[in-house]
């Protein structure tokens, strides 16, 4: 698909007149990038990471920068997660909306900034981490983001410490004349034993075609603490495409929970690379889809070092026509020994003609480790719905709840109690009588 890119690429040179007073390190970076998407161009089917995921319908729109948009403080309070205390960032169609953002407090051991604000207070801190773990080889899209983004979210916490209630980072879609595209960037660094929640939201202000592709790096130095949740709940009309990032460092624990709620096409690429001694990374997806749309999850777990552990959950709930795609990876490497890994795949289908593709992987080169994985897809139980009949339960309330009751094995591990107290009454408002429907902003 590398002709279809022409259009994408003279966009992107087009925007290199705004990118000349960036420092050499970052035009460097972005000269890099877009050299590789000249290369290798949008993905095809024949590529094995993306066999089962056509990305022609992305390729095949002319998407425009978006022009300037107005977004009111109630739009952004209606995707907040409500009754969190914390610092948050908005971003509206890529850009940095300052009048809509909360800053947080100066003694709280966090800084926040739009990426313009530390290419001039932090250089060499950007210089040391942007674009050095989301690497762009083999990597079209995230070569797209590095090439194109206009601005970005920059988290610092400070070693030791702990940060109350949750960082926000919210990315806003707005209704444009022709499709548009936004590239969101995000990179947190959490010092050394430090605690943070990350919550980032990818929502649409209305029907779109339009693209979102967000790329965000998190990096946790020894015995940090993170635990994230990334909502995309966009459009089922709009296309998503993300990459989440992890760096863990020595007995840093990082705990992450994928949403995936919206959008057309919707594919997130997860990593997690376990680079010091006992690090732990635990990695939990849900995502559900009807009509026909498609959501694709991969996973990449790099056990680097020995002494690691790894746990994986990820569910999809398909209905319609929709189709699911699940590819999980673990990568043991020679010397990491005493390495734990676990990861299970388990998807419902709600009708005959949903499908799924998943693709559980496990490449060990150390003989000291307990890898297990495991797949299942099935339909609703018939004998758990005759038991809820039998009770006087309608058979519609009685499949919700079951459906409902599958989906809470993800959402209820997220540790925040008023988010997931939210994204409990968003599905609640998803799935009357076990049927999915987008919400949208």
């Amino acid at each position: 698909m590398a002709t279809k890119a022409s259009a994408y690429l003279s966009m992107v040179e087009r925007a290199q007149g705004s990118h000349a007073g960036e420092p050499a390190w970052l035009r460097d970076l972005r000269g890099s990038a877009l050299a590789e998407f000249r290369r290798a161009g949008f993905p095809t089917t024949r590529h094995e990471d993306w066999r089962f995921t056509n990305v022609a319908p992305i390729g095949d729109t002319p998407f425009v920068e978006p022009p300037p948009a107005e977004v009111s403080p109630d739009e952004v309070a209606r995707v907040l997660v409500p009754g969190v205390a914390g610092p948050v960032l908005v971003f509206v169609d890529g850009r940095f909306a300052g009048k809509l953002s909360t800053p947080a407090p100066p003694s709280g051991g966090v800084t926040l900034r739009p990426l313009a604000d530390a290419l001039l207070e932090r250089p060499a801190v950007l210089e040391a981490h942007l674009g050095r773990y989301a690497t762009v080889a083999d990597r079209p899209f995230a070569a797209l983001n590095t090439a194109s983004f206009e601005d970005g979210a920059i988290v610092e916490v400070a070693d030791a410490a702990v940060v109350e209630g949750a960082i926000q980072v919210v990315f806003l879609s707005t209704v444009t004349p022709a499709p548009a595209v936004s590239h969101p960037r995000v990179l947190v660094l959490l010092g050394r034993h430090s605690q943070a929640r990350v919550v980032e939201t990818f929502a649409g202000l209305g029907p779109t075609r339009g693209l979102t592709n967000a790329v965000s790096e998190f990096v946790l130095d020894e015995g940090a603490w993170l635990d994230h949740v990334r909502l995309q709940r966009e459009p089922g009309s709009a296309f998503h495409v993300g990459r989440a990032q992890f760096h863990v460092g020595r007995a840093a624990r990082v705990s992450s929970t994928a949403l995936a709620l919206g959008g057309l096409i919707a594919r997130l690429d997860t990593v997690a690379v376990l680079a010091g001694e006992g690090a732990d990374a635990t990695l939990n997806g849900l995502y559900l889809a009807d009509g026909v749309r498609l959501v694709d999850n991969h996973t990449d777990i790099d056990h680097a070092v020995p002494h690691g552990t790894s746990r994986q959950l990820y569910k999809g709930i398909l209905d319609g026509r929709a189709r699911g795609v699940f590819n999980g990876r673990v990568r043991v490497r020679p010397d990491a020994q005493k390495t734990d890994a676990r990861q299970t795949n388990k998807t419902l289908l709600l009708s005959d003609d949903a499908q799924v593709n998943t693709k559980p992987q496990l490449e060990i080169f150390a003989d000291d480790v307990k890898c297990t994985h495991g797949a299942t897809v099935g339909q609703l139980s018939a004998e758990a719905l005759f038991y809820l009949r039998a009770r006087g339960i309608g058979e519609q309330d009685a499949r919700a709840m079951l459906v409902r009751a599958f989906a809470a094995d993800v959402t209820g591990r997220i540790g925040l109690d008023p988010l997931r107290a939210d994204i409990d009454r968003r599905l609640a408002s998803m799935l009357p009588g076990g049927r999915v429907a987008e919400v949208v902003a």
